[in-house]
């Protein structure tokens, strides 16, 4: 199976080929490149903007994700349905219905962590489409009893924030985005976890989040599956990025330079970048961070990893086990909520299908030896309830959630949309057949209205609504899905639940090639006539 990558064009950095018909595959410049040519492509872009072009745009109003087809992808694996039994259930047809199947996680190593759905928003920080859609994607997430991870940086890039002697004792912005959460939470359902990178570590942001916030959960970060750097954001105002650099980031270029600051004010620029440092794992420094923030109050203290290779993989699932991280997540390439360099988008890391393999033969191999073994979060390119079974069974009894990020964004974004225009009377023909009013429009309004009563309902934002109601089609999907197979609780769910569909995924994953699924029971069962 081949592997494809669009080059030097892409809706991602706004760029297209003058020949669009005729493009060389691996260069991805157009046949015959004509002098004269204004340079629409990514190349010529780069020949008059540089450093720019390299990270997808229009900024803070996007998600991007890579456009490699990888030669394996979750599709390349099929669901096996069964007409026998049932499992977590009694075996009757009037009580095996698909409503009925548990979608209740536990976590943590006092099970005191309760989700009612197994998936989580693995980490959104400081990015402009974050902050502006947190509205929804907090309490939408908080209503629906999901879990939710305040991302890196957001303290720091907050004008607002107050730091003392290097330490932040202050915020506006992250506590909003935890109170968001926390007040819309119902009957102790959810969990909301701040996360850390190198400076808001140095910062003190979750010793902050822990005394102050009255945060349970942090989470490390050892990157993602978008990039193998540190995260980026771009800033258009000069007193920010001056702040920003005092504060201890990599902005460029220097906006303390007199030279940077007359060629941003005459317009040769518009927007400086702000990098965050990357990790250096260790771990002694792992373990002693670990500890900690144990002492600090975090109950519960979890590890987030990217598409890194396969001994860095191999050290967070031993590290998770050794000192007794209560989450593991496991990011696969090619995914990315803010502005990753879009070619390292397309062209690092450990695809989703081999990092989640992988990640099962090495916890496999702790389990055997009768370690313990952190309960794991795959991530990666999970959009729908199908992708989110085949996650879950690939990485069983060891994976219990499922980690998104892009597709809940898009859902509350576009909750939001429509009750913008149900505000201005302007719904779009698309949109105003299903009606003219949120109650009409949500599907899961009725619901709501009637749990959380008119007051509360109508205070909702429709992000919030929006992400609820896009939940609410996954969690009634996968019930599906389970009860096709007869599993009516997650921990029944095992990895002989999919098949492969072609070898290359079954050698990969160690998983059968759909024809010789149940070869030993066939056997026996014809041998029987």
């Amino acid at each position: 199976m081949s592997t494809m990558t669009r080059v030097n064009s892409s809706a991602a950095t706004l760029t297209k080929n003058r020949t669009e018909e005729s493009v060389v595959s691996h260069s991805g410049m157009c046949v015959t490149c004509v002098d004269g040519c204004i340079g629409m492509c990514e190349i010529g872009k780069s020949a008059y903007r540089g450093h720019e072009v390299i990270y997808p745009q229009p900024f803070g109003v996007i998600t991007a994700a890579s456009e490699k087809e990888y030669p394996l992808d979750y599709s390349h694996f099929t669901i096996m349905g069964t007409a026998v039994g049932a499992h977590g259930i009694e075996a009757d047809s009037d009580k095996a219905i698909f409503p009925n199947v548990n979608l209740e996680v536990r976590l943590g190593h006092d099970k005191g962590i309760k989700f009612k759905l197994p998936w989580i928003i693995s980490g959104i920080g400081s990015t402009n489409v974050a902050k502006n859609n947190w509205e929804g994607i907090a309490i939408g997430s908080a209503l629906a009893g999901t879990g939710l991870t305040i991302g890196e940086n957001v303290a720091a890039m907050d004008p607002d924030s107050v730091i003392k002697k290097g330490r932040v004792v202050d915020t506006g912005d992250l506590k909003r985005r935890v109170m968001l959460y926390k007040e819309a939470q119902r009957d102790g359902y959810g969990l909301i976890i701040v996360q850390a990178n190198v400076e808001d570590t140095r910062l003190g942001v979750q010793e902050y989040a822990i005394e102050k916030l009255g945060v349970i959960a942090t989470e490390l970060k050892w990157g993602q599956g978008a990039k193998d750097i540190g995260g980026e954001v771009k800033i258009r105002e000069l007193k920010k990025a001056q702040m920003l650099y005092e504060r201890g980031y990599v902005v460029l270029p220097n906006p303390t330079d007199p030279t940077v600051i007359k060629a941003f004010e005459r317009g040769s620029f518009s927007e400086f970048e702000r990098h965050s440092r990357v990790g250096m794992v260790d771990e002694e420094s792992f373990a002693a961070r670990v500890a900690e923030l144990r002492k600090a109050g975090s109950r519960y203290v979890f590890l987030k990893t990217g598409a890194y290779r396969p001994a860095d993989l191999a050290r967070a699932i031993a590290y998770a086990a050794k000192y007794k991280i209560d989450l593991l997540t496991i990011d696969g390439a090619g995914g990315g909520t803010g502005m990753s360099p879009w070619r390292m988008m397309n062209e690092w890391g450990v695809p989703s299908v081999e990092l989640h393999s992988l990640s099962y033969k090495y916890a496999h191999q702790l389990a055997q030896k009768g370690k313990y073994v952190a309960p794991m979060v795959f991530g990666g390119g999970f959009t729908f309830e199908d992708q989110i079974f085949k996650g879950l069974a690939i990485g069983a009894p060891y994976t219990k959630m499922i980690g998104m990020a892009r597709g809940p964004i898009a859902a509350a974004m576009v909750g939001k949309t429509i009750g913008k225009t149900i505000d201005e009377g302007q719904l779009p023909v698309y949109v105003e057949r299903f009606g003219r009013t949120k109650d009409e429009v949500f599907v899961t309004s009725p619901m709501l209205r009637r749990e959380l009563g008119d007051a509360a309902f109508e205070k909702l934002p429709t992000g919030a609504i929006g992400l609820y109601t896009y939940y609410e089609r996954l969690a009634q999907g996968l019930r599906q899905l389970m009860a096709g197979n007869r599993k009516f609780a997650l921990e029944h769910i095992t990895r002989d639940d999919i098949a492969c569909l072609t070898r290359e995924s079954a050698e990969v994953s160690g998983l059968r090639y759909v024809t010789d699924v149940d070869r030993e029971e066939v056997e026996t069962i014809l041998a029987r006539v």
